[in-house]
């Protein structure tokens, strides 16, 4: 079996979608998951923030030998949660099969922008 079944994303942090009407990208953050496996994975999302509890096992599935990928403003994937602009937020990803998780960030708020992708700690 590939992958892990545990994953830490530490520095969520929304970032707005679009300071200037003109602008080419939208800011966005994306949550990648990919199953490997021939089976398919029962993932649960788990979100922790500075000033408020957790929201915890959120159901996510991935289908085996598929990525699926979300952004943290997709709140009907987040069981309604709604992740702010500019809220700081970690994320635990669990599953069943081991899974991989990259985590993804583009910030337009300056003309020369910055994207930030990295794995997830495992």
């Amino acid at each position: 079996m590939s992958g892990k079944n545990e994953w830490y994303i530490v520095d969520g942090y929304r970032p707005s979608p679009q300071p200037d009407p003109a602008a080419l990208y939208e800011g966005h953050e994306s949550i990648m998951i990919l199953n490997p496996n021939a089976e398919d994975a029962h993932v649960r999302i788990s979100i922790y923030f500075e000033d408020r509890d957790p929201v915890e096992d959120i159901p996510y599935l991935v289908p085996a030998k598929r990525i699926r990928c979300f952004k943290s403003h997709e709140k009907e994937v987040l069981g309604g949660l709604e992740i702010g602009v500019g809220v700081q937020y970690s994320m635990r990803i669990t599953s069943d099969v081991g899974v991989v998780v990259q985590y993804g960030r583009l910030d337009v708020q300056q003309s020369n922008m910055a994207y930030m992708a990295l794995m997830a700690q495992g």
